[in-house]
């Protein structure tokens, strides 16, 4: 018999050890008998399904048009052609992957700079520093090991604010190209200027009320991260008749209409070279933006990752906004942004990219790397890539030679592409396009047709988007139309890379395409 204790009857006079006989154990059959009722009991609980009324209702909000519908089908298109079948059906060979900044794509196939990919090999796999002295030039393995010491494994989490010695390398290429100081703790390594944007719309709208100024058009990422964090965008549109300029008078308009509006204003963006226009802003028009901000009490956003794809750069320079801020004597606080995506490095699948603070208080800076903190670390491979990008080889050392004349090579490429499909996307009819300064894109204007727009009507597209898909499926050329990036009421547009190789090829299609569409929608004998 087992002893258990039993407590005693209230009023009981005093605490007794009772012996009771022991409970028998549960069987094998009664333990099944007991799951069998819990299963039954939970089943009988209907659980909710996870559908669009359960989640974050700002989500809903977001549009992508770079990676929305039309990427959605060509990626669709890209299988079926793997198929014979699929290569039946369609009447075009290959998808080109004109919707997207994306150099290295399958399809675009830009050459990645030796230099950079050499370091990183090394870093990858450390003991071909010793191993691999016959394969690598001594610059290179020199590089790598200064990185090594710095680093460890790449394998390892860096410091939240990304590796301190890439950072003050940052800091230097931003002092070489303004001539004003920089404070590496006030530079951020990213995975990507995107994720450095994202954060800082996120940190600075406040609620619902909070504003931000973009141009129009725009990158979609500013638009989705506006309304993933329930921010309202205020739009000041670029003067196509001026090359996709940017006019002061503009901006302050947009302000203007904004604080009548009851938003509380936060920030200003600048696209520059600008995405998806090629536009780049000169240095007195910059300079006004920026006694703008002073005037209003804006945060100003520079985001800058074209400043290196310039195609007339002696006529039209980049001006970097902090150079600016500086040389004005300026107390605007000012986030810039950069990255190894774009330029001659088209890196965009490792990730790397920085954002400078200026003009913002010591408590700020504090609580970004509380937020940056939380994500542990940005990508080391992006960050090795961020270290060459600000130093790549220097003249007299073993690897410069290959990367001038790979770099010369590509910014050749893209400015001759550009002038090409300048030139005879304005010989078609219904189109215009103004010539692209900088960035990697064109944006060209097509008149909007009556039976276009009511064609469009019908399925409930915009008609530009109408024509983009039209294009993809008669040539399998994806584009993505500018009402994905904003435009003017009753315009229409498209943009496209000039990263596609054969260039005269590609627009060929694009020449004929156009002439067929005209005639289709176009009035009788057109």
């Amino acid at each position: 018999m087992i002893a258990r204790y039993s407590p005693p009857l209230a009023g009981s006079p005093s605490r007794l050890l009772r012996l009771t006989p022991p409970s028998p154990l549960p069987s094998r059959l009664s333990l099944a008998a007991a799951a069998t009722r819990r299963r039954t009991f939970a089943t009988s609980l209907k659980m909710p399904d996870l559908n669009l009324q359960h989640v974050n209702p700002s989500f809903l909000k977001v549009e992508y048009a770079v990676r929305g519908e039309l990427a959605i089908k060509a990626e669709k298109y890209r299988e079926m052609l793997k198929t014979e079948e699929g290569r039946k059906e369609l009447p075009f060979d290959r998808v080109v992957s004109s919707n997207i900044g994306n150099p290295q794509q399958k399809g675009l196939d830009q050459k990645p700079l030796t230099f950079g990919r050499q370091v990183a090999a090394l870093l990858e796999y450390p003991a071909l520093m010793e191993s691999g002295k016959d394969l690598f030039p001594e610059d290179v393995i020199a590089r790598a090991k200064e990185l090594y010491e710095e680093i460890g494994s790449i394998g390892a989490y860096s410091h939240s604010q990304g590796v301190p010695y890439i950072r003050k390398n940052v800091a230097a290429f931003i002092e070489k190209r303004d001539g004003y100081p920089a404070n590496p703790n006030h530079i951020f390594l990213t995975a990507g200027a995107s994720f450095g944007v994202d954060l800082l719309l996120n940190l600075l709208i406040s609620d619902e009320k909070s504003g931000i100024l973009i141009p129009i058009p725009q990158y979609p990422l500013y638009t989705a991260a506006i309304a993933r964090h329930s921010g309202v965008p205020v739009s000041y549109y670029l003067d196509e008749s001026k090359g996709w300029s940017t006019d002061p008078a503009e901006v302050e308009r947009a302000i203007l209409k904004g604080k009548e509006d009851g938003v509380e204003l936060k920030a200003l963006v600048v696209i520059n070279p600008g995405n998806p226009t090629g536009g780049v802003i000169a240095e007195q028009t910059a300079e006004e933006l920026i006694r703008l901000c002073e005037k209003y009490g804006l945060v100003l956003l520079a985001d800058e990752v074209y400043q290196d794809n310039l195609h007339e750069r002696e006529k039209h320079g980049f001006h970097s906004f902090k150079k600016l801020v500086r040389k004005l004597d300026s107390n605007v606080p000012l986030v810039s942004f950069h990255s190894i995506s774009k330029g001659v490095t088209g890196e965009c699948g490792r990730r790397g990219g920085y954002f400078e603070l200026a003009n913002v208080s010591e408590e700020i800076v504090a609580l970004i790397y509380k937020m940056v903190s939380v994500g542990l670390c940005p990508p080391l491979g992006g960050q090795i890539g961020v270290d060459c990008l600000v130093r790549p080889p220097q003249e007299g050392e073993p690897s410069y030679q290959l990367w001038k004349d790979e770099t010369t090579a590509i910014h050749n490429a893209l400015a001759k592409r550009g002038k090409i499909m300048t030139e005879r996307l304005n010989a078609l009819p219904g189109m215009s396009c103004a010539p692209a300064l900088g960035a990697l894109y064109l944006y060209p204007k097509i008149e909007l047709l009556p039976k276009q727009i009511e064609a469009a009507k019908k399925i409930g597209k915009a008609p530009d988007m109408l024509y983009c898909h039209e294009l993809l499926d008669e040539t399998g050329i994806c584009a993505i139309p500018g009402s994905g990036f904003g435009q003017k009421e009753g315009e229409g547009h498209f943009r496209l890379t000039c990263l596609c190789d054969g260039v005269e090829e590609y627009v060929d299609k694009l020449e004929t395409f156009h002439r067929k569409f005209y005639a289709k929608y176009g009035p009788a004998g057109q």
